[in-house]
């Protein structure tokens, strides 16, 4: 049969480097007019994330980022504050935004042209972008003691890979008739898939199914052919919930573009997270979500799941910021990423931490050659729980799955026999899929969070993450590479 894998599909490969970009590390690069290429580029990126398991922009020089703003329509994404911890804004972030705007403007020679200059502002975060050609420009804001970061959030780190870019990454809307054996059926006639009962997830409901709680997702929306995570979200046993849908993604080639396209999904891989998540236990015959009567905020803020755009940058980071300042969602799921840190992404996230979020990033998926890469960015955040998929007979890496010491807890995914994955609603209404990898991991983690939320509503986040590490596996014990294993969720709900 086949499979319908949702996949942070992060096709991308170590360039073999030669003599010369050996020489070109960060503390050598030499000053030139001339940008490096973007294979070179993508060198250095390549060999710091092989050797520290992560790439930060500010790890190289003046002469690396102000060649990958070349390479990037010019876009250079300033954070600047008095210290790391001085990210978001307050009452001294005009005054440092307008110095270091003057210095841009100066530097460019467009003092007279700012509107040439200046591209957009963050409403929440001590982040703004200009559009610059002259590497005196980045050297001067790099001395700067109130810039924290410098990144060409133009540059597309997959268009120089050797592979297909990450247009598709992720992106599917076929559907599947389930197996018989990946389901069994509950009232009022929906199907539980396969992976719920291997976490005690129908057991749990008898104490928890989640209403009171807010989840928020992070994705490339849900598609609106869907009735049961549209119209009909209230169906069946689910009642009395809400579902709501926003978009922050724009989809245009053009920097300067603002209108989003809505909140709708065009890949497919939002709304099978949302399935898994919260899906109506229906009488529609279709499969249930782990927490069927949770609210659920929807937010489009990517094309697909590997977070390469400039567009997508700041879409998945308003996102964040917009689910952060409402008070009735306690929970974020991101089933997307990226290979390395991403700074204003990063900002949003500690924004959203710092209000109590209880965030769940994806570990990683990817194709079965570049499972090397360990776990990626935000999922290797200190502020975010990191969430895996496992196969089904006993800790072993799902075909597709990233795993190592930032991975905080598994899901089991994928059965050992016919290496079937699990099943969620399709794209389409009256229709049924299968889907994997650390996706469905994450959003399935988050929904049983939202089970144990519900059943405590007065609980912090660290109580509620403490009681699902307490109801782990491995607990008190934490393996290098699966966290504290799987989540037993009756036992998290008693």
């Amino acid at each position: 049969m086949k499979k319908t894998i949702f996949s942070l599909l992060l096709t991308f490969v170590i360039f073999s480097c030669t003599q010369e970009n050996q020489e070109l590390t960060s503390n050598q690069l030499p000053q030139q007019k001339t940008p490096l290429t973007a294979a070179k580029i993508n060198s250095i990126i390549n060999d710091k994330i092989d050797t520290e398991g992560d790439f930060n922009w500010s790890d190289t020089n003046a002469y690396v980022i102000w060649s990958a703003a070349m390479r990037g329509d010019s876009i250079l994404t300033v954070g600047y504050g008095t210290s790391e911890s001085n990210f978001q804004k307050g009452t001294n972030s005009d005054k440092i935004k307008k110095q270091l705007l003057d210095i841009t403007y100066k530097l460019e020679h467009l003092e007279e042209e700012k509107a040439a200059v200046f591209i957009a502002d963050d409403a929440f975060l001590n982040v703004f972008d200009v559009k610059v050609k002259n590497i005196e420009t980045v050297e001067a804001l790099l001395e700067n003691n109130n810039v924290r970061y410098l990144e060409p959030s133009g540059y597309q780190y997959f268009n120089a890979t050797s592979l297909e870019s990450s247009s598709g990454s992720g992106c599917g809307f076929t559907s599947e008739v389930l197996s018989s054996q990946d389901y069994r059926t509950v009232a009022p006639n929906a199907k539980i898939p396969w992976s719920f009962d291997v976490h005690n997830i129908p057991k749990a409901w008898n104490y928890s199914t989640g209403s009171g709680i807010t989840i928020g997702l992070v994705d490339t929306g849900i598609s609106p052919q869907q009735s049961l995570l549209n119209a009909n979200f209230n169906d069946g046993y689910s009642s009395g919930r809400y579902v709501q849908k926003y978009g922050t993604y724009v989809d245009s080639w053009w920097y300067w573009s603002t209108s989003t396209d809505g909140p709708n999904d065009k890949c497919g891989h939002g709304t099978s997270m949302a399935s898994v998540a919260t899906a109506p236990r229906n009488n529609d015959g279709q499969p249930v979500g782990v927490a069927y009567n949770a609210n659920l905020v929807s937010y489009r803020a990517t094309k697909n799941v590997v977070i390469d755009t400039y567009h997508e940058k700041k879409g998945v980071a308003n996102a964040l910021t917009a689910l952060a300042n409402r008070s009735d969602v306690k929970i974020i799921s991101m089933s997307i990423g990226y290979p390395f840190s991403i700074g204003r992404v990063k900002d949003a996230v500690k924004y959203a931490y710092n209000r109590g979020k209880l965030i769940f990033a994806a570990g990683g998926t990817s194709t079965s050659y570049t499972t090397w890469y360990g776990v990626i960015f935000p999922a290797n955040m200190a502020e975010t729980v990191a969430v895996t998929g496992i196969k089904e007979s006993g800790y072993q890496n799902c075909d597709v799955c990233h795993s190592g010491a930032q991975i905080d807890f598994t899901v089991t995914m994928q059965r050992s026999g016919t290496n079937n994955t699990v099943p969620v609603l399709s794209y389409y209404n009256g229709q049924s899929d299968y889907v994997g990898g650390s996706s469905v991991a994450t959003a399935t983690t988050a929904g049983i969070a939202a089970l144990v939320w519900a059943k405590h509503p007065s609980w912090s986040r660290s109580q509620v993450l403490s009681k699902l590490k307490q109801s782990a596996a491995f607990y008190p014990n934490k393996s290098s590479s699966y966290g504290y294993g799987n989540i037993d969720a009756l036992k998290a709900v008693q």
